[in-house]
């Protein structure tokens, strides 16, 4: 089947960063889908396991996570799925990815695909939707239609996960929703999904709540560079508020947090698939009710660009996209 892969950590502008490869039909579990896949999103987790890990000698790695496909197969234990359905996941980080014709799946996480969207459109939706409410509902516990007189302030409010916080707040709690956004275009993107406001990230950021009425939020979601704004969110947040983020720092020092009482919450949906914990099926359920969100017309497409067919010099395209800072919604490709 063909894939693209890559076997040794480059730079994206370097010849071979990604490769059209051929690999072997993957077998299925007892609890996996095969699906044949139809499209796929592009993450910053893919250009940064691309930038980073080493396969082993010989081997090559497949990245990708996000897809929309059909189950072609099925494993002997499989309960809730049979060939033909139309699905969508986010996959699993220790395990091949999505960006080859064949993928297979441990069903706990996977869900029909939304019915009212193109396999693009819901190709974007996964991972984001995933970490999304996994942030607002797990890790900052806000209770479904709750949140009634608390601001939630979203640092990076256009990106993937940010498009997707921004629409379940508004949906499912009554929460202010506060999004930071720098550009003009990404300001009404995010004001468009439902925030109530969008302030400026370049400009210190509870000074820029202040100039809106707000003297400081609840909780405070920092979806990039969360070491910029650690300073700023800390001013920002109330006593007793809560902090989450999804980033990668190289050094993160939660004293500062003391004085506030302010808790900390880290955000990894593959922290279920990892380690195989008993609520695995949870993202499943929770896709399906992302689905269900999408097909009443509560929730739309985080779409941003498509990027023709899936092979190496689009991903390519795509990586080096994703890496700019310039992304606007999710990367998709579609199609072998």
């Amino acid at each position: 089947m063909k894939a693209i892969g890559f076997d040794r950590p480059l730079p994206i502008d370097k010849s071979g960063a990604l490769q059209d490869i051929e690999l072997p039909t993957p077998e299925p579990g007892p609890r996996d889908l095969l699906v044949r896949v139809k499209a796929v999103s592009v993450n910053p987790v893919d250009t940064k396991v691309r930038a980073k890990a080493q396969p082993e000698a010989g081997q090559f790695r497949v990245l990708g996570w996000d897809a929309v496909g059909t189950v072609e197969a099925i494993g002997a234990e499989v309960e809730n799925f049979q060939t033909g359905d139309r699905v969508y996941y986010a996959g699993a980080i220790n395990r091949p990815g999505t960006n080859s014709e064949l993928h297979a799946v441990d069903e706990r996480i996977v869900a029909l695909a939304p019915k009212s969207l193109d396999d693009a459109q819901a190709a974007a939706l996964p991972l984001t939707a995933i970490t999304a409410y996994e942030l607002l509902f797990d890790r900052l516990g806000v209770a479904h239609g709750g949140g009634a007189g608390q601001t939630m302030l979203i640092v990076g409010g256009a990106g993937g996960v940010g498009s997707m916080l921004i629409q379940l707040a508004r949906q499912l709690t009554q929460l202010r929703v506060v999004a930071t956004a720098s550009r003009a275009e990404t300001r009404q993107w995010c004001l468009d999904l439902g925030a109530h406001v969008v302030i400026d990230h370049r400009k210190p950021l509870a000074a820029e709540l202040r100039a809106q009425g707000i003297e400081g939020v609840e909780m405070a979601a920092s979806l990039t560079h969360t070491d910029q704004h650690y300073e700023q969110l800390i001013e920002a947040i109330l006593p007793q508020g809560k902090l989450a983020l999804i980033d990668d720092m190289d050094v993160l020092d939660a004293m500062p947090l003391k004085t506030k009482a302010i808790s900390l919450h880290w955000e990894l949906m593959f922290t279920r698939s990892l380690f195989t914990t008993p609520d695995l099926q949870r993202q499943g359920e929770l896709l399906a009710e992302v689905a269900q969100l999408v097909d009443d017309g509560r929730i739309r497409t985080t779409l941003g660009q498509t990027f023709g067919t899936i092979d190496a010099a689009n991903l390519t395209r795509a990586h080096a996209f994703i890496e700019s800072g310039k992304a606007q919604g999710k990367v998709v490709l579609e199609g072998f």
